[in-house]
């Protein structure tokens, strides 16, 4: 393949290179990827053992987030490579400046086609509300909002799951997207700053349903053989999140950073994401995905809006969220 042959190339280089120190990459990724129980750490050894290099994982926060610092930051940032954006975020970052393009190319296994000069895709998913099995959940927004169902959900200024829920509604509703909200408000237990501090709330039994994904059930049943949780199909479809990673124009590590964005479509990579990450790779491994995702459910209607769609709607998605929220 062009982008094996491509870092087997780069790889070379950086091995051929005298330097009197260790070459350091720094990645900027949301907090639980670095988490112990996340890739972070295995795609931190993995790619060690062929890069001769270091690498330094930093959070900073969730998706949504981690584009303000880089934003704030600008070409000041440490960052080499960016890792954790998603697709209502990358028109964003694209006008920013902030970053180069990756020069990778590749077949993906998603369900949409991908090109994009400057972000690379390394996992996709969909959106969903996860839910105890024994939970008669609602099929629908609408039906959620009439129900007495409790809700946690992420802020969609700081979380990429939370903004992803305000594109779902948007997606399916259009225009009508503000009285849905205006409908769900009382079913909101709280809103978290980001996903993992809402999902730790569903799981202390804070609320009946937790915006997460199609794929969360895999983890408690792989990981801790608990086949309780489950999602709920809903009639509108399901939003897609396809998440990417980008290499900083400003880093000084640029072959190192061209190296690791073609190492993200690698089988070692890959075969890491759905047992950590628990979302779907985006270039599937030859050992395939792991038992128990035949388990989840197949959404009838997959739902995405284009990268500039989704910043076009993101200013009025956000307004029509706070008030009513605030009301």
């Amino acid at each position: 393949m062009k982008h094996l042959a491509y870092a087997t190339g780069v790889f070379a280089t950086l091995a051929s290179a005298s330097t009197a120190e260790t070459p350091e990459l720094t990645v900027y990724t949301y907090d639980s990827f670095v988490s112990e129980w996340g890739p972070g750490p295995k795609v931190e050894a993995a790619f060690e053992a062929v890069c001769d290099c270091d690498v330094k994982f930093v959070s900073a926060g969730d998706g949504a987030a981690l584009l303000s610092r880089i934003r704030l930051e600008g070409a000041r940032s440490e960052a080499d490579v960016v890792l954790g954006l998603d697709t209502n975020l990358i028109a964003i970052a694209a006008e920013s400046g902030l970053f180069a393009p990756h020069g990778v190319t590749a077949d993906f296994d998603m369900p949409v086609a991908w090109n994009d000069p400057l972000f690379l895709p390394y996992d996709w998913g969909y959106f969903a509300f996860v839910h105890k099995k024994d939970f008669a959940a609602p099929a629908s927004f609408k039906a959620l909002a009439e129900s007495d169902a409790k809700i946690l959900i992420q802020d969609p200024r700081s979380s990429t799951p939370g903004l992803g829920l305000l594109m779902w509604v948007k997606a399916a509703y259009g225009d009508e997207a503000g009285a849905v909200w205006q409908g769900l408000a009382d079913n909101i237990v709280t809103v978290t700053k980001g996903w993992s501090e809402a999902y730790g709330l569903f799981l202390e039994g804070e609320a009946d349903m937790v915006l997460s994904y199609t794929t969360s059930p895999a983890y408690h049943l792989i990981a801790e053989g608990d086949d309780s949780k489950v999602t709920a199909k809903f009639d509108e479809g399901h939003y897609m999140q396809v998440e990417v990673a980008g290499k900083l124009a400003s880093s000084d590590q640029p072959e190192l950073a061209d190296a690791f964005l073609a190492f993200m479509l690698s089988d070692a990579f890959q075969e890491i994401i759905p047992t950590t990450n628990w979302m779907y790779p985006a270039k599937t491994p030859q050992t395939g995905l792991p038992e128990g995702f035949e388990t989840l459910i197949t959404p009838e209607k997959a739902l995405l809006l284009s990268a500039d769609e989704a910043a076009k709607l993101r200013g009025d998605a956000l307004e029509e969220w706070r008030k009513a929220l605030s009301q």
